[in-house]
């Protein structure tokens, strides 16, 4: 009897496992609109690095200084930095269908214009619209891994998130090198039409639509909206330009700095007052948020700040181009695809502050790799380097992610996303600025410390002077025109050390911020 029971027993047990497994399930239309969501994000992180190969050419073709060039990553940068706030509050009022359907309309159109644009003035101008919606879709894609899927199938969505966080910087420059030596620049604008198109087919299938929240549009956070966007904008412009404008002894720096501080100021103050505000900063009380927040700002330096100044160093010191520049950077992108796929498994079985721990000291070694660089050290050498960063990228984004969102409700997903995104890309403005400026100081540095060393060796010195005449000589120079020749050819040659030198010396500066940022995680709760 006993037995007969239990027997009974077992099929109704297993049919309540069957029905909650069931319920886990994730419908296959939200994988859809999942991936669709991923691809956005994909294009959006990639246009921020894929002009940086061909901006001699659209400077050339629009007949651009070298200085309004620069504004056409800067005009990006700056709307993507202001749209990232926005994008939980639209996604709320607009939902999330149609506001990824207009966002991404406007991304599309706007890259056609950048096509076709006449000027420098339009180039920018249309850029800054591709910044403004691109900035949209990044903490979108992240808010629907977490809405649309439960916990356990989560750290797959992060993985999927990771690939487009730093696969998308790391092929940047090999696919607009490519673009740009085979075909023409125009076609880093085109290539995001095909995409596009995807995108809103996926996003129009697999999300359901939502009613437009009129009241949130009308009652918004507006003096949140303002101070948000006037200090994180100026901010952007102030790290972005301020080494070209001599910092502090620019009457423009020092202007925008001071705006952009008191709005900062005010807007961190309205945001914890305000009863719906823009983004919600109260979730900083949360004590592992709060770290991994830090956590994603030092990703952000070392990411975004690696990508800026590899290629900067193979174009000085050993004359890359664009292609060949691309062909070192790829190292560092595709073999994270290999990466990547594992990291959801491992999950599972060792802590995520562990896995974390682990991507921040590979990444940290791999700039440590990079401290003793000499005029030998070129793209060959560097590929060691690449191979570390690839291996910690994948073990950082997925796991630290995961680490981020405990604690964190569904209600709370979009601020929360907000508020890292918004720490990865300050990272790597504060990076680029910290790093632009060292160059220059350091390499100032390191050569006045050469040209004080040169009478320790000056016999050294002036036969290297002898040799370099003689070789000027040979090639049909008179002896005072060869003289003046070997000694420009010496000044070249110390200065190359002095700036091989400052990378030695930048790439030590962000080894050290990857080795607290290990700390950090090691000494986290999770």
């Amino acid at each position: 009897m006993h037995s007969s029971v239990t027997a009974t027993e077992q099929p109704s047990i297993s049919h309540i496992e069957q029905v909650d497994q069931s319920r886990n399930d994730v419908p296959r239309r939200h994988w859809i609109a999942l991936i669709g969501g991923l691809i956005g994000a994909f294009m959006a992180i990639l246009d921020i690095q894929i002009t940086n190969s061909s901006l001699k050419d659209i400077q050339g073709a629009l007949s651009a200084t070298l200085d309004e060039s620069s504004w056409i990553s800067t005009s990006y940068l700056v709307a993507e930095m202001i749209a990232i706030p926005l994008s939980g509050w639209l996604s709320m009022a607009l939902g999330k269908r149609r506001y990824l359907t207009w966002t991404t309309v406007i991304f599309t159109l706007s890259s056609l214009l950048c096509s076709i644009s006449w000027n420098m003035t339009s180039m920018i101008t249309f850029r800054a619209l591709q910044g403004f919606s691109g900035g949209a879709l990044i903490p979108l894609a992240f808010s629907l891994v977490v809405q649309l899927l439960p916990v356990h199938k989560r750290a797959i969505g992060m993985a999927m998130f990771g690939v487009t966080a730093t696969f998308a910087p790391s092929i940047g420059p090999t696919l607009g090198g490519w673009l740009t030596e085979n075909l023409s620049w125009h076609y880093i604008f085109y290539i995001n039409i095909p995409p596009a198109i995807l995108l809103i087919t996926m996003v129009r299938y697999g999300l359901d639509d939502e009613p437009l929240n009129i009241q949130s549009l009308l009652k918004a956070d507006w003096v949140g909206i303002v101070t948000m966007a006037l200090g994180l904008g100026c901010l952007e412009v102030v790290l972005e330009d301020g080494n070209r404008e001599e910092w502090f002894n620019s009457d423009f720096i020092v202007t925008l700095a001071t705006i952009s501080a008191v709005s900062l100021v005010y807007f961190v103050i309205n945001e914890l007052q305000h009863k719906k505000p823009l983004v919600n900063l109260r979730l900083l009380k949360n004590g592992q948020f709060a770290m991994s927040c830090l956590a994603y700002l030092i990703l952000g330096m070392a990411l975004l700040g690696s990508i800026y100044v590899l290629p900067l160093y193979l174009t000085q010191i050993q004359h890359y181009n664009a292609m060949e520049i691309g062909e070192v950077l790829m190292w560092m992108g595709f073999p994270q695809l290999l990466i990547f796929p594992l990291v959801p498994k491992l999950t599972n079985i060792i802590k995520p502050k562990y896995l974390v721990t682990f991507g921040f000291i590979m990444f940290g070694l791999s700039c440590y790799v990079n401290t003793h660089m000499s005029i030998d050290f070129g793209g060959q050498q560097l590929i060691f380097s690449m191979l570390l960063r690839a291996i910690g990228s994948p073990f950082i984004m997925v796991p630290l992610s995961l680490v981020a969102m405990q604690g964190i409700s569904k209600a709370d997903t979009p601020d929360a996303s907000t508020l890292t995104n918004v720490m990865r890309n300050l990272g790597g403005a504060f990076s680029i600025a910290i790093i632009a400026t060292m160059l220059d100081n350091k390499t100032r540095e390191h050569l006045a410390h050469i040209k004080e060393s040169v009478p320790s060796v000056s016999s050294n010195a002036w036969q290297q002077l002898l040799q370099q005449s003689s070789y000027f000589v040979q090639a049909g120079s008179d002896a005072n025109t060869a003289m003046v020749q070997a000694q420009a050819s010496l000044v070249a040659t110390m200065q190359r050390d002095a700036a091989i030198m400052a990378y030695n010396d930048a790439f030590l500066m962000m080894s050290a911020f990857l080795a607290m940022a290990a700390v950090i995680m090691l000494s986290s709760k999770s």
